[in-house]
């Protein structure tokens, strides 16, 4: 897909500069050929050694060497490049792009580029916020720099905001829409549920779930970054909107299944969230006050939106994939589930206390279908959404475009 284009990539100092490696990789993977200039910050989080290791390329960090400089080293690494990268982008490099300051290696070569220029900005949250930022990316922008993030989440010195370094996945997708490869899943549409429901026992209290809702979030992340027109249903959690995804908020399971039925028909549909089992049926109007006993609640069973629309008729999804997480028994209670609700793909995984599954990073999965069960080594969520959304594309084939009213 990035068969022999160049990129130079240009590694600033921040402690998102480990994401680089990753980046690298990936780049590689794809054929691209990667140069790399690393600042002499950068340097205190990565090696050298490490950044050359992955790209197979020398690695620049000097402006005046005296074998590079006898080339023109700055200019011509500014000029043989088809795209320029610069991950991560600190506040200290992009006040520098901004004034057009040239005091090092880095800064030089994005001066004396005419090559377009992709940053993926990481910084304190307070640095992100500030007005001298803000007006350097705004001029920046108005030059034709494109960016990717950041996001928000946890950032260095336990303190959480914007400011994350999008991941590797992101920028790689970044780069690859830049070049105009047609995303596998281009003309598709996607459904995706997501994170917990929350069902009424009276205005301030309710019957709910310990999902995070970051699996979910992920799977509608990278299904949007091959290419398909993603909904995501979301239930209440913490976890900002995926860029280019549409999302419905909901509450309740009910409100879930109506949103889903309107986003229908899709060609894919993952249900990933964690629907309450059951409801109250007459939830009160005001709050229950304490009286000595405990009040009793009747209880109904909620609908159940994987069956749902694994059996919608002509306007079933062309794939439908569950989630069983499990506390035990995992495979078989996911083979079980995948037979009784009809759907293709069962995503099976182990959310019993100590596993970190539930509001954790990392996820271990079974993948169950009608073939049998493939066993997926320990991956963060992020990785798990890649590879699935990937396995989405293959089963899928050749995009093709569906009729939103067919």
């Amino acid at each position: 897909m990035l068969a022999g284009k160049r990129l130079l990539l240009v590694i600033s100092g921040g402690i998102a500069a480990y994401k680089a490696l990753e980046l690298i990789r990936r780049l590689r993977e794809r054929g691209a050929v990667v140069r790399t200039i690393l600042t002499e910050a950068g340097a205190k989080f990565v090696t050298p050694l490490s950044v050359s290791a992955l790209s197979h390329e020398k690695v620049y960090t000097e402006l005046f060497s005296l074998t590079d400089e006898s080339e023109m080293g700055h200019l011509r690494l500014a000029q043989e490049a088809d795209l320029i990268v610069v991950a991560p982008a600190t506040a200290n490099i992009l006040a520098k792009m901004a004034q057009g300051i040239a005091d090092d290696l880095a800064s030089t070569a994005l001066l004396a580029t005419d090559k377009p220029i992709l940053i993926a900005p990481a910084m304190n949250v307070r640095m992100w916020q500030s007005q001298a930022t803000r007006a350097n990316l705004a001029l920046l922008e108005a030059r034709g720099v494109r960016r990717v993030g950041p996001n928000a989440g946890p950032l260095a010195e336990d303190e959480v905001g914007m400011g994350r370094m999008a991941e590797p996945h992101e920028i790689l997708a970044a780069i690859e829409q830049h070049f105009g490869a047609q995303a596998p899943l281009s003309g598709r549409r996607a459904l995706v549920t997501s994170g917990p429901t929350y069902e009424a026992i009276d205005p301030v209290r309710f019957i709910g779930n310990r999902s995070s809702g970051k699996q979910g979030h992920a799977i509608a992340g990278a299904l949007a970054r091959l290419g398909a027109a993603t909904t995501l249903v979301s239930g209440p959690t913490g976890e900002p909107d995926p860029p280019g995804v549409s999302v419905v908020h909901i509450e309740s399971a009910a409100d879930m299944l109506k949103a889903c039925e309107a986003a229908l028909p899709v060609d894919v549909a993952v249900c990933a969230a964690a629907v309450s089992d059951w409801r109250v049926r007459k939830s009160a109007a005001q709050k229950i006050k304490k009286n000595g006993a405990p009040p009793s609640l009747e209880l109904a069973e909620n609908p159940d939106i994987l069956a749902t629309l694994s059996a919608a008729g002509n306007r079933r999804p062309t794939l439908v994939v569950g989630f069983a997480a499990e506390t035990e028994n995992v495979v078989g209670n996911a083979k079980k589930k995948r037979a009784k609700k009809g759907c293709d793909w069962i995503m099976a995984n182990d959310v019993s206390p100590g596993t970190g599954t539930f509001g954790g990073d990392a996820n271990t999965i079974h993948l169950v279908t009608a073939e049998g069960v493939e066993a997926w080594p320990t991956m963060t969520k992020a990785e798990v959404a890649d590879r699935l959304a990937a396995r989405i594309a293959a089963r899928l084939g050749a995009p093709r475009l569906a009729a939103k009213d067919a």
